[in-house]
């Protein structure tokens, strides 16, 4: 099993923040499944800030082909 290295978790705010987007915004885009990846960790939805920085890359990567 490969153990979990340190990361910066995210919030839901955090992320629309980061987005420029409502909570609303991003919550829809996690229910359509178009958003960053997300877990829920203790009962709150959290994002790895990484998954975040990928997500963007990809869209700007496809915007790009």
């Amino acid at each position: 099993m490969e153990s979990v290295k340190a990361m910066k978790l995210l919030t839901l705010d955090e992320v629309a923040e980061m987005l420029r987007k409502s909570p609303a915004q991003v919550r829809w885009m996690r229910h359509n499944s178009t958003g960053p990846r997300c877990a829920k960790l203790g009962g709150r939805v959290m994002y790895r800030e990484q998954d975040v920085i990928d997500w963007v890359n990809a869209a700007f990567e496809a915007e790009a082909s």
